[in-house]
């Protein structure tokens, strides 16, 4: 699926939400489907996140 395609169906499932349950319901859903796409990158190995959590020092 390209960046395109997935955009276009993120913004109608938020398009969707804002019609049927108020701004702040598409405010919360946006949020939450950024959360789950950073999850995802991270779970895919294209963010690295080891800076953040700090190196393992085997001794």
């Amino acid at each position: 699926m390209t960046i395109t395609r997935f955009g276009t169906l993120v913004g109608l499932a938020i398009g969707a939400v804002w019609a049927f349950a108020g701004f702040g319901d598409a405010l919360l859903t946006a949020a939450l489907a950024a959360v789950g796409f950073l999850v995802a990158l991270i779970v895919e190995g294209r963010v690295d996140v080891t800076e953040f959590l700090g190196h393992r020092h085997d001794e």
